[in-house]
């Protein structure tokens, strides 16, 4: 069970904070300078100083990682300061957000980055005076300018409900029809992974890995994109409504999405005849799940993301220590679980009782 597993992981992550802050105040913090040398806490005996950046602070994902990291820091007694973009995609805000972490003399931050790519430039300055840069579910590009990246592994995310997909529609005998709902057109990261994870476990050929939309299998009928939000979900799938009326299965990159998605299908008559898919594990997206909305979703941890980058900012300013990456992936992997509450033969899942254990928002 997650709930047990996880309230493991938290008792383990707030020990880890706890000792290192302990470490901190008996004069483990080093001074800024060099690349990793380690920022002191503001003002010499101060209590460590913990950025975290999101993309917004209104999606309920970061409102709930925002929420694990502050208890995690009252837990170990360290400082935390939370900054967020206006919008997703606001890239300049959070390099504002850097440069005030930089001069409060933070000893490092976890981040979400709006732009992986165009957010590189003011990580490596955070770097080079000694912040430890966490990026949290959305990777840089590339990934090696964070010290290290906690996250959902996003192409299992998308596997899995990719898999339920296949074996729902193959238990039927029913030939897909496939909307693609994604994120928005930078090809940031978890947008590529997720519809990629997807293709791939309904058993669709990819193309390039790495980019959206350039597959060639006739049961796609095409790609739009939603911003992650309702109204764009509404949007897209009226779009592709347009395209072909007979979409069965449609795909998309967050629950919020997918709401958008089912009310444009409803205002058409065809919510009965059509099964969503999406990511994300939050409390609506499961009770949409629960409902018969959204077929199938990928229930992700943005608490235990929080809460795990707090306790590695911290035994950073302590002593130097770097987390270590899951075995066998280039990042510290906090989970994923496909919540349904109708399982398919030879795909692990759990149902609505569970997601709603674990649901977050």
């Amino acid at each position: 069970m997650i709930t047990s597993r996880r309230s493991r992981r938290w008792s383990a992550a707030a020990a880890a904070v706890t000792a290192a802050t302990v470490l901190t105040a008996c004069g483990g913090g080093g001074g800024a300078g060099g690349g990793g040398g380690g920022a002191a806490p503001a003002g010499g005996g101060e209590r460590p100083i913990v950025g975290l950046i999101t993309k917004t602070d209104t999606n309920p994902f970061f409102v709930k990682m925002r929420e694990g990291a502050q208890a995690a820091a009252e837990e170990a007694g360290v400082e935390l300061q939370t900054f967020a973009g206006r919008q997703d995609g606001d890239n300049e805000s959070q390099v504002q957000a850097i440069e005030t972490l930089i001069s409060a003399g933070a000893a490092g931050f976890m981040i979400t980055p709006s732009d992986s790519a165009a957010i590189v430039p003011a990580l490596d300055q955070a770097r080079q005076a000694g912040l430890m840069v966490i990026a949290l579910d959305t990777p840089t590009e590339p990934a090696d300018a964070a010290d290290a990246t906690f996250a959902t592994d996003n192409f299992q995310a998308g596997l899995l409900i990719g898999q339920w997909a296949k074996a729902k529609f193959d238990a039927e005998g029913t030939e897909a029809k496939i909307a693609l709902l994604d994120l928005n057109p930078n090809g940031v990261s978890v947008d590529v992974q997720r519809n990629q994870g997807f293709l791939q476990g309904f058993g669709i050929d990819l193309a390039d890995p790495q980019t959206i939309g350039d597959e060639t299998d006739p049961r796609i009928v095409g790609n739009d994109v939603t911003d992650g939000a309702e109204d764009g979900g509404r949007t897209a799938m009226e779009n592709l409504l347009q395209t072909d009326p007979a979409i069965n299965l449609v795909y998309t990159i967050n629950e919020p999405a997918a709401a958008g998605a089912y009310a444009a299908l409803e205002a058409a008559g065809r919510q009965n005849d059509v099964t969503i898919v999406s990511v994300d594990g939050g409390c609506p997206g499961v009770e949409a799940v629960a409902a018969g909305q959204i077929g199938a979703t990928s229930q992700q941890y943005p608490l235990e993301m929080a809460a795990q980058g707090v306790a590695a900012v911290a035994a950073f300013a302590a002593d130097q220590t770097r987390p270590e990456p899951t075995p066998g992936k280039d990042f510290v992997d906090t989970g994923v679980t496909l919540i349904t509450d109708q399982p398919q033969p030879g795909v692990e899942s759990e149902d609505t009782a569970f997601g709603t254990e674990n649901c977050w928002g």
